[in-house]
Protein backbone atom coordinates (compact mmCIF):
# COMPACT_ATOMS: atom_id res chain seq x y z
CA UNK A 1 0.00 0.00 0.00
CA UNK A 2 1.01 3.51 -0.88
CA UNK A 3 2.28 5.87 2.07
CA UNK A 4 0.09 8.90 1.74
CA UNK A 5 -0.34 10.88 4.97
CA UNK A 6 -3.00 12.87 5.63
CA UNK A 7 -1.44 12.91 8.87
CA UNK A 8 2.37 11.10 10.43
CA UNK A 9 2.08 7.77 8.87
CA UNK A 10 -1.96 8.33 7.63
CA UNK A 11 -3.37 6.97 3.88
CA UNK A 12 -6.00 8.99 3.29
CA UNK A 13 -9.41 8.56 4.35
CA UNK A 14 -11.46 8.25 1.71
CA UNK A 15 -15.68 8.06 1.04
CA UNK A 16 -16.68 6.53 -2.28
CA UNK A 17 -19.83 6.77 -3.72
CA UNK A 18 -21.46 4.83 -6.69
CA UNK A 19 -23.24 1.85 -7.42
CA UNK A 20 -22.83 -1.54 -9.11
CA UNK A 21 -19.46 -2.04 -11.62
CA UNK A 22 -18.63 1.72 -11.39
CA UNK A 23 -18.37 1.82 -7.76
CA UNK A 24 -16.55 -1.63 -7.79
CA UNK A 25 -14.22 -0.39 -10.20
CA UNK A 26 -13.61 2.58 -8.04
CA UNK A 27 -13.17 0.47 -4.74
CA UNK A 28 -10.77 -1.97 -6.42
CA UNK A 29 -8.27 0.61 -7.64
CA UNK A 30 -8.48 2.80 -3.97
CA UNK A 31 -7.59 -0.47 -2.12
CA UNK A 32 -4.52 -0.99 -3.42
CA UNK A 33 -3.38 3.25 -1.97
CA UNK A 34 -5.91 3.35 1.22
CA UNK A 35 -7.11 0.84 3.76
CA UNK A 36 -9.46 4.16 5.61
CA UNK A 37 -11.82 3.27 3.05
CA UNK A 38 -15.86 3.95 3.10
CA UNK A 39 -18.17 3.33 -0.29
CA UNK A 40 -21.31 4.44 0.27
CA UNK A 41 -23.83 2.75 -2.17
CA UNK A 42 -27.34 3.58 -3.98
CA UNK A 43 -30.33 2.02 -2.69
CA UNK A 44 -32.70 2.22 -5.21
CA UNK A 45 -32.31 -0.96 -7.39
CA UNK A 46 -35.45 -2.61 -8.30
CA UNK A 47 -34.28 -4.84 -10.66
CA UNK A 48 -33.38 -8.68 -10.76
CA UNK A 49 -32.88 -10.47 -7.69
CA UNK A 50 -32.80 -6.84 -5.61
CA UNK A 51 -36.10 -6.14 -6.74
CA UNK A 52 -37.86 -9.20 -6.26
CA UNK A 53 -35.64 -9.23 -3.05
CA UNK A 54 -37.07 -5.55 -1.98
CA UNK A 55 -40.82 -6.11 -3.06
CA UNK A 56 -41.27 -10.03 -1.28
CA UNK A 57 -39.00 -8.65 1.57
CA UNK A 58 -39.03 -5.25 2.24
CA UNK A 59 -35.28 -5.13 2.09
CA UNK A 60 -32.46 -2.79 0.96
CA UNK A 61 -31.19 -3.72 -2.48
CA UNK A 62 -28.56 -5.90 -1.98
CA UNK A 63 -27.14 -6.09 -4.97
CA UNK A 64 -24.80 -3.20 -5.12
CA UNK A 65 -24.09 -3.53 -1.46
CA UNK A 66 -22.79 -7.07 -2.50
CA UNK A 67 -20.50 -5.96 -5.41
CA UNK A 68 -19.08 -3.66 -3.35
CA UNK A 69 -18.30 -5.87 -0.35
CA UNK A 70 -17.35 -8.57 -3.00
CA UNK A 71 -14.52 -5.45 -4.59
CA UNK A 72 -13.00 -4.38 -1.20
CA UNK A 73 -12.86 -8.56 -0.40
CA UNK A 74 -9.41 -9.92 1.04
CA UNK A 75 -7.29 -11.68 -1.47
CA UNK A 76 -6.63 -14.75 1.31
CA UNK A 77 -7.99 -18.30 0.66
CA UNK A 78 -10.80 -17.70 3.12
CA UNK A 79 -12.07 -14.65 2.28
CA UNK A 80 -11.77 -15.88 -1.88
CA UNK A 81 -13.73 -18.27 -1.76
CA UNK A 82 -16.57 -16.71 0.49
CA UNK A 83 -16.34 -13.65 -2.16
CA UNK A 84 -16.93 -16.69 -4.93
CA UNK A 85 -19.24 -17.90 -3.22
CA UNK A 86 -21.14 -14.35 -2.70
CA UNK A 87 -21.11 -13.53 -6.07
CA UNK A 88 -22.83 -17.44 -7.22
CA UNK A 89 -25.64 -16.79 -8.89
CA UNK A 90 -28.48 -19.95 -9.09
CA UNK A 91 -29.59 -20.86 -12.08
CA UNK A 92 -33.05 -22.65 -13.24
CA UNK A 93 -36.54 -21.07 -13.24
CA UNK A 94 -37.12 -22.11 -9.88
CA UNK A 95 -37.75 -19.39 -7.37
CA UNK A 96 -33.81 -19.25 -6.27
CA UNK A 97 -33.44 -18.74 -9.66
CA UNK A 98 -31.79 -15.69 -10.91
CA UNK A 99 -30.81 -14.91 -6.99
CA UNK A 100 -26.75 -14.18 -5.91
CA UNK A 101 -26.40 -15.94 -2.56
CA UNK A 102 -24.94 -12.71 -1.24
CA UNK A 103 -28.05 -11.15 -1.96
CA UNK A 104 -29.91 -13.62 0.53
CA UNK A 105 -27.15 -13.74 3.06
CA UNK A 106 -27.62 -9.77 3.58
CA UNK A 107 -31.22 -9.77 3.58
CA UNK A 108 -31.26 -12.62 5.96
CA UNK A 109 -28.77 -11.14 7.88
CA UNK A 110 -30.62 -7.91 8.29
CA UNK A 111 -33.43 -9.70 9.13
CA UNK A 112 -31.44 -11.16 11.97
CA UNK A 113 -29.54 -8.58 13.28
CA UNK A 114 -32.45 -5.85 12.60
CA UNK A 115 -30.41 -3.62 11.43
CA UNK A 116 -28.40 -2.85 7.11
CA UNK A 117 -25.85 -1.29 8.58
CA UNK A 118 -25.06 -4.32 10.78
CA UNK A 119 -25.49 -7.21 8.81
CA UNK A 120 -23.01 -5.22 6.26
CA UNK A 121 -20.59 -5.27 9.27
CA UNK A 122 -20.79 -8.85 9.68
CA UNK A 123 -20.23 -9.55 6.19
CA UNK A 124 -17.27 -7.52 5.92
CA UNK A 125 -15.51 -9.42 8.71
CA UNK A 126 -16.73 -12.46 6.63
CA UNK A 127 -14.83 -11.54 3.39
CA UNK A 128 -11.86 -9.79 5.16
CA UNK A 129 -13.16 -6.39 3.45
CA UNK A 130 -10.55 -4.00 3.32
CA UNK A 131 -12.55 -1.26 4.76
CA UNK A 132 -16.56 -0.43 5.47
CA UNK A 133 -19.51 -0.34 3.20
CA UNK A 134 -22.45 1.57 3.91
CA UNK A 135 -26.08 2.27 2.39
CA UNK A 136 -26.83 5.82 1.09
CA UNK A 137 -29.85 5.17 3.37
CA UNK A 138 -31.16 2.48 5.57
CA UNK A 139 -34.76 2.26 3.64
CA UNK A 140 -35.43 1.98 0.53
CA UNK A 141 -35.57 4.98 -2.24
CA UNK A 142 -37.33 5.10 -6.09
CA UNK A 143 -35.80 6.87 -8.72
CA UNK A 144 -37.89 9.21 -10.83
CA UNK A 145 -37.66 10.72 -13.97
CA UNK A 146 -39.01 13.57 -16.62
CA UNK A 147 -38.19 12.48 -19.60
CA UNK A 148 -38.81 13.67 -22.77
CA UNK A 149 -39.39 12.16 -26.68
CA UNK A 150 -41.23 9.36 -25.60
CA UNK A 151 -43.87 9.97 -27.32
CA UNK A 152 -43.49 10.27 -31.50
CA UNK A 153 -46.50 12.34 -32.15
CA UNK A 154 -45.34 14.72 -29.47
CA UNK A 155 -41.38 14.90 -29.20
CA UNK A 156 -41.35 17.65 -26.59
CA UNK A 157 -44.18 16.26 -24.57
CA UNK A 158 -42.82 14.71 -21.00
CA UNK A 159 -43.69 11.37 -18.87
CA UNK A 160 -42.77 10.69 -15.57
CA UNK A 161 -40.58 7.60 -15.50
CA UNK A 162 -40.68 5.61 -11.93
CA UNK A 163 -37.58 2.50 -10.95
CA UNK A 164 -33.87 2.71 -11.83
CA UNK A 165 -34.01 0.41 -14.45
CA UNK A 166 -36.38 2.04 -16.18
CA UNK A 167 -34.55 5.62 -15.90
CA UNK A 168 -31.07 3.60 -17.17
CA UNK A 169 -32.44 2.04 -19.77
CA UNK A 170 -35.62 4.50 -21.33
CA UNK A 171 -35.37 5.27 -25.13
CA UNK A 172 -36.21 8.81 -24.50
CA UNK A 173 -34.24 11.54 -23.17
CA UNK A 174 -33.84 12.64 -19.15
CA UNK A 175 -34.50 16.22 -18.48
CA UNK A 176 -34.83 16.56 -14.71
CA UNK A 177 -34.71 13.62 -11.72
CA UNK A 178 -35.64 12.97 -8.32
CA UNK A 179 -36.15 10.36 -5.37
CA UNK A 180 -39.05 9.61 -3.40
CA UNK A 181 -39.78 9.70 -0.62
CA UNK A 182 -38.33 13.42 -1.55
CA UNK A 183 -36.42 13.80 2.15
CA UNK A 184 -35.47 9.76 2.67
CA UNK A 185 -33.01 9.86 6.16
CA UNK A 186 -29.73 9.61 5.05
CA UNK A 187 -27.45 6.69 6.76
CA UNK A 188 -25.68 8.94 10.06
CA UNK A 189 -22.72 6.64 9.91
CA UNK A 190 -21.94 7.74 6.22
CA UNK A 191 -22.79 10.73 6.83
CA UNK A 192 -20.11 10.88 9.76
CA UNK A 193 -17.62 9.57 7.19
CA UNK A 194 -18.11 12.06 5.11
CA UNK A 195 -17.17 14.65 7.71
CA UNK A 196 -14.22 13.05 8.58
CA UNK A 197 -12.64 12.13 5.04
CA UNK A 198 -9.94 13.69 3.44
CA UNK A 199 -11.51 13.02 0.01
CA UNK A 200 -14.73 12.20 -1.35
CA UNK A 201 -14.88 10.40 -4.98
CA UNK A 202 -17.89 10.20 -6.85
CA UNK A 203 -17.93 7.98 -9.72
CA UNK A 204 -17.34 6.40 -12.77
CA UNK A 205 -20.79 5.22 -12.99
CA UNK A 206 -24.41 6.14 -14.37
CA UNK A 207 -25.16 9.39 -14.39
CA UNK A 208 -28.57 9.12 -13.10
CA UNK A 209 -28.99 6.20 -11.49
CA UNK A 210 -25.47 5.68 -9.45
CA UNK A 211 -24.09 9.07 -9.07
CA UNK A 212 -27.17 11.38 -8.49
CA UNK A 213 -28.81 9.87 -5.67
CA UNK A 214 -26.21 10.60 -3.57
CA UNK A 215 -26.73 14.34 -4.17
CA UNK A 216 -30.26 13.91 -4.13
CA UNK A 217 -30.82 13.47 -0.44
CA UNK A 218 -31.06 15.90 1.05
CA UNK A 219 -29.08 15.25 4.30
CA UNK A 220 -26.25 13.64 2.26
CA UNK A 221 -26.27 16.65 0.01
CA UNK A 222 -25.71 18.96 2.52
CA UNK A 223 -22.64 16.06 4.15
CA UNK A 224 -20.53 16.05 0.60
CA UNK A 225 -21.22 20.00 0.09
CA UNK A 226 -20.25 21.12 3.35
CA UNK A 227 -17.63 18.75 4.08
CA UNK A 228 -13.94 19.64 4.34
CA UNK A 229 -13.15 17.15 2.40
CA UNK A 230 -11.73 17.45 -1.09
CA UNK A 231 -13.67 16.41 -3.69
CA UNK A 232 -13.30 13.92 -7.42
CA UNK A 233 -15.04 13.18 -10.02
CA UNK A 234 -14.32 10.04 -11.89
CA UNK A 235 -15.89 10.45 -15.60
CA UNK A 236 -17.06 7.36 -17.25
CA UNK A 237 -15.18 5.96 -20.46
CA UNK A 238 -18.46 5.80 -23.05
CA UNK A 239 -21.43 7.36 -22.84
CA UNK A 240 -24.60 4.93 -21.34
CA UNK A 241 -27.02 3.76 -24.13
CA UNK A 242 -30.67 5.25 -23.15
CA UNK A 243 -29.60 6.82 -20.09
CA UNK A 244 -26.87 9.39 -21.28
CA UNK A 245 -26.57 8.17 -24.98
CA UNK A 246 -25.31 11.17 -27.00
CA UNK A 247 -23.66 13.07 -24.26
CA UNK A 248 -20.39 14.19 -23.96
CA UNK A 249 -18.16 14.26 -20.86
CA UNK A 250 -18.74 18.21 -20.05
CA UNK A 251 -23.06 17.24 -20.25
CA UNK A 252 -22.37 15.02 -17.37
CA UNK A 253 -21.03 17.78 -15.03
CA UNK A 254 -23.59 20.41 -16.22
CA UNK A 255 -25.73 18.05 -15.36
CA UNK A 256 -24.16 17.31 -11.69
CA UNK A 257 -24.14 21.24 -11.23
CA UNK A 258 -27.71 21.60 -12.56
CA UNK A 259 -29.44 19.08 -10.10
CA UNK A 260 -26.50 19.82 -7.22
CA UNK A 261 -26.76 23.34 -6.55
CA UNK A 262 -24.05 24.19 -4.33
CA UNK A 263 -21.78 21.28 -5.19
CA UNK A 264 -18.14 22.23 -5.75
CA UNK A 265 -15.21 19.64 -6.97
CA UNK A 266 -11.31 19.97 -6.50
CA UNK A 267 -10.56 17.43 -9.57
CA UNK A 268 -12.14 16.23 -12.26
CA UNK A 269 -10.43 12.88 -13.83
CA UNK A 270 -11.40 11.42 -16.99
CA UNK A 271 -9.08 9.27 -19.67
CA UNK A 272 -7.89 11.23 -22.14
CA UNK A 273 -9.30 9.29 -25.23
CA UNK A 274 -12.35 9.19 -23.98
CA UNK A 275 -12.59 13.36 -24.66
CA UNK A 276 -13.47 14.51 -27.56
CA UNK A 277 -12.73 18.55 -26.58
CA UNK A 278 -10.80 19.05 -23.75
CA UNK A 279 -10.66 22.76 -23.55
CA UNK A 280 -14.36 22.12 -22.96
CA UNK A 281 -14.22 19.67 -20.71
CA UNK A 282 -11.61 21.83 -18.90
CA UNK A 283 -14.26 24.58 -18.76
CA UNK A 284 -17.59 22.68 -17.37
CA UNK A 285 -14.64 21.45 -14.48
CA UNK A 286 -13.69 24.74 -13.95
CA UNK A 287 -17.48 25.81 -13.63
CA UNK A 288 -17.27 23.27 -10.93
CA UNK A 289 -14.33 25.03 -9.30
CA UNK A 290 -12.09 22.01 -10.29
CA UNK A 291 -8.82 21.29 -12.23
CA UNK A 292 -9.41 19.16 -15.13
CA UNK A 293 -6.41 15.74 -14.74
CA UNK A 294 -6.56 13.58 -17.96
CA UNK A 295 -4.90 10.39 -17.17
CA UNK A 296 -5.21 6.94 -19.03
CA UNK A 297 -7.23 4.73 -16.85
CA UNK A 298 -8.79 2.24 -19.88
CA UNK A 299 -8.29 -0.85 -19.80
CA UNK A 300 -6.82 -2.53 -22.49
CA UNK A 301 -8.75 -5.46 -22.91
CA UNK A 302 -12.23 -4.15 -21.82
CA UNK A 303 -12.44 -0.66 -23.63
CA UNK A 304 -15.26 0.07 -21.64
CA UNK A 305 -13.97 -0.29 -18.09
CA UNK A 306 -11.66 1.14 -15.69
CA UNK A 307 -8.65 -0.67 -15.42
CA UNK A 308 -7.78 -0.94 -11.72
CA UNK A 309 -4.27 -0.68 -11.67
CA UNK A 310 -4.29 2.36 -13.23
CA UNK A 311 -7.28 4.04 -11.91
CA UNK A 312 -4.81 3.61 -8.51
CA UNK A 313 -1.79 5.08 -10.20
CA UNK A 314 -4.34 8.00 -11.06
CA UNK A 315 -5.53 8.54 -7.58
CA UNK A 316 -2.40 8.06 -6.02
CA UNK A 317 -0.86 10.78 -8.76
CA UNK A 318 -3.45 13.24 -7.53
CA UNK A 319 -3.60 12.53 -4.00
CA UNK A 320 0.42 12.87 -3.78
CA UNK A 321 -0.53 16.37 -5.59
CA UNK A 322 -2.67 18.08 -3.13
CA UNK A 323 0.11 17.15 -0.16
CA UNK A 324 2.61 19.11 -2.18
CA UNK A 325 3.35 22.52 -1.42
CA UNK A 326 0.40 24.47 -3.61
CA UNK A 327 1.84 26.80 -6.01
CA UNK A 328 0.10 29.43 -8.08
CA UNK A 329 0.09 28.87 -11.95
CA UNK A 330 0.79 32.39 -13.81
CA UNK A 331 -2.21 33.52 -15.44
CA UNK A 332 -2.02 32.03 -19.75
CA UNK A 333 -2.58 34.27 -22.37
CA UNK A 334 -4.04 31.90 -24.80
CA UNK A 335 -4.49 28.55 -25.05
CA UNK A 336 -1.58 26.43 -26.37
CA UNK A 337 -2.09 23.06 -27.63
CA UNK A 338 0.93 20.96 -27.99
CA UNK A 339 0.62 17.15 -28.50
CA UNK A 340 1.72 14.93 -25.53
CA UNK A 341 4.71 12.45 -26.48
CA UNK A 342 3.48 9.47 -24.66
CA UNK A 343 -0.40 9.81 -26.05
CA UNK A 344 -0.68 11.26 -29.12
CA UNK A 345 -3.19 14.01 -30.44
CA UNK A 346 -4.59 14.77 -27.00
CA UNK A 347 -3.13 17.87 -25.23
CA UNK A 348 -1.05 18.86 -22.91
CA UNK A 349 1.78 21.81 -22.27
CA UNK A 350 4.39 22.82 -19.92
CA UNK A 351 5.37 20.66 -16.44
CA UNK A 352 2.56 20.34 -14.03
CA UNK A 353 3.16 22.12 -10.48
CA UNK A 354 1.46 21.13 -7.56
CA UNK A 355 -2.21 21.05 -7.60
CA UNK A 356 -3.60 24.00 -4.42
CA UNK A 357 -4.41 23.06 -1.09
CA UNK A 358 -7.46 23.53 1.27
CA UNK A 359 -7.72 27.16 0.79
CA UNK A 360 -11.18 29.03 0.29
CA UNK A 361 -12.21 28.73 -3.71
CA UNK A 362 -12.23 32.55 -3.46
CA UNK A 363 -8.43 32.46 -2.64
CA UNK A 364 -7.15 28.96 -4.52
CA UNK A 365 -5.15 30.01 -8.17
CA UNK A 366 -6.49 29.65 -11.34
CA UNK A 367 -7.67 26.36 -12.10
CA UNK A 368 -5.66 24.19 -15.04
CA UNK A 369 -6.39 21.28 -16.70
CA UNK A 370 -3.46 18.59 -16.25
CA UNK A 371 -2.43 15.75 -18.16
CA UNK A 372 -0.71 12.75 -16.24
CA UNK A 373 1.11 9.72 -17.73
CA UNK A 374 0.25 6.60 -15.84
CA UNK A 375 2.45 5.92 -12.81
CA UNK A 376 2.36 2.43 -10.81
CA UNK A 377 1.10 2.96 -7.33
CA UNK A 378 4.43 4.54 -5.06
CA UNK A 379 6.27 5.44 -7.79
CA UNK A 380 6.90 9.40 -8.42
CA UNK A 381 3.94 10.37 -10.67
CA UNK A 382 4.97 12.58 -13.78
CA UNK A 383 2.52 15.12 -15.35
CA UNK A 384 1.71 17.73 -17.57
CA UNK A 385 -0.67 20.51 -17.41
CA UNK A 386 -2.90 20.84 -20.29
CA UNK A 387 -4.61 23.80 -22.50
CA UNK A 388 -6.44 26.48 -19.85
CA UNK A 389 -9.69 26.77 -20.62
CA UNK A 390 -11.46 30.39 -20.96
CA UNK A 391 -13.74 31.37 -18.49
CA UNK A 392 -17.72 29.90 -19.33
CA UNK A 393 -20.58 29.74 -17.33
CA UNK A 394 -22.56 27.61 -16.10
CA UNK A 395 -24.95 25.69 -18.56
CA UNK A 396 -28.01 24.32 -17.04
CA UNK A 397 -28.84 21.14 -19.24
CA UNK A 398 -26.57 18.56 -21.19
CA UNK A 399 -25.90 20.96 -23.94
CA UNK A 400 -24.93 24.00 -21.59
CA UNK A 401 -27.99 26.01 -22.54
CA UNK A 402 -28.92 28.87 -20.36
CA UNK A 403 -32.42 29.11 -20.22
CA UNK A 404 -32.84 27.57 -17.19
CA UNK A 405 -34.17 24.42 -18.38
CA UNK A 406 -32.25 20.99 -19.48
CA UNK A 407 -32.01 20.80 -22.97
CA UNK A 408 -31.40 18.04 -25.53
CA UNK A 409 -28.14 15.95 -25.15
CA UNK A 410 -25.01 17.27 -26.45
CA UNK A 411 -24.35 15.18 -29.89
CA UNK A 412 -20.54 15.04 -29.04
CA UNK A 413 -19.57 11.95 -28.44
CA UNK A 414 -17.56 8.94 -29.80
CA UNK A 415 -19.21 5.97 -28.67
CA UNK A 416 -21.45 3.99 -26.78
CA UNK A 417 -21.65 2.98 -23.42
CA UNK A 418 -21.36 -0.26 -21.52
CA UNK A 419 -23.13 0.79 -17.85
CA UNK A 420 -20.38 0.93 -15.80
Amino acid sequence: MANLPDGPGLAPAVVAFGGGHGLAASLAALRRITDRLTAVVTVGDDGGSSGRLRAELGALPPGDLRMALAALASDDPWARTWTDVFQRRFTGAGPLGGHALGNLVLAALTEHVGSPVTALELAARLLGARGRVLPLSEEGIDIVAEVAGLDPADPAATRRVRGQVAVATTAGSVCEVWVEPPEPRACRPACAAVEEADWVVLGPGSLYTSMLPHLLVPEMHKAITGANARRLIVLNLVAQPGETEGYTPEAHLRVLARHAPGLTVDVVLADPTAVPDPVALAAAAADLGARLRLAPVRAPSAPGTHDPALLAAAFEAVFADYHAAPTAPEAPTAPEVPTAPDLPGIPAGPAAGSLPDRRSRSERPAIRPVMARATPPGASPRANHGPESPPAGRGTGPAGDQAGTLGPPDPRVTARDLKE
